[in-house]
């Protein structure tokens, strides 16, 4: 079972703002807070997100080595569709409009957001019932 992330951030307003957001709507909550970052927990897993000084660049980079996206299980595909809708109020677009919700094939029905800080999240939906 995985332990925790931890994700640093150019911007821990922003981040709050996206990837807060986003945490708490799929049942994380707050668990830790200090002036560089903060954690939201669920059940024995955890995500931090941090703005450290050792930074390196000002913008993630998905497609350099190291983590590509985050991927979320909900619980269908109206979930997918509401959070999708939802997320473009908090700092996410939507990517590959053109295939979506089937960017990752005809029977995985999910939503692909990626945030102005460039990191990657999908939401995949458990039961994707509502298919037409």
């Amino acid at each position: 079972m995985l332990h925790h992330v931890e994700l640093w951030v150019p911007d821990l307003a922003r981040a709050r703002a996206s990837l807060g957001w986003l945490l708490e709507r799929l049942g994380y909550a707050l668990f830790q807070s200090w002036d560089s970052g903060r954690s939201w927990r669920l059940g024995p897993t955890y995500v931090v997100v941090e703005q450290s000084p050792a930074l390196t660049a000002e913008r993630y980079d998905r497609c350099r080595p190291g983590l590509n996206h985050l991927a979320f299980h909900v619980e269908d595909a109206v979930v997918v569709e509401n959070l999708a809708a939802d997320a473009v109020q908090h700092g996410w677009q939507l990517m590959f409009p053109e295939r979506h919700p089937y960017a990752g094939g005809e029977r995985h029905y999910a939503a692909y957001l990626e945030n102005d800080d460039g990191f990657e999240v999908e939401l995949v939906a458990i039961e994707p019932s509502g298919r037409s």
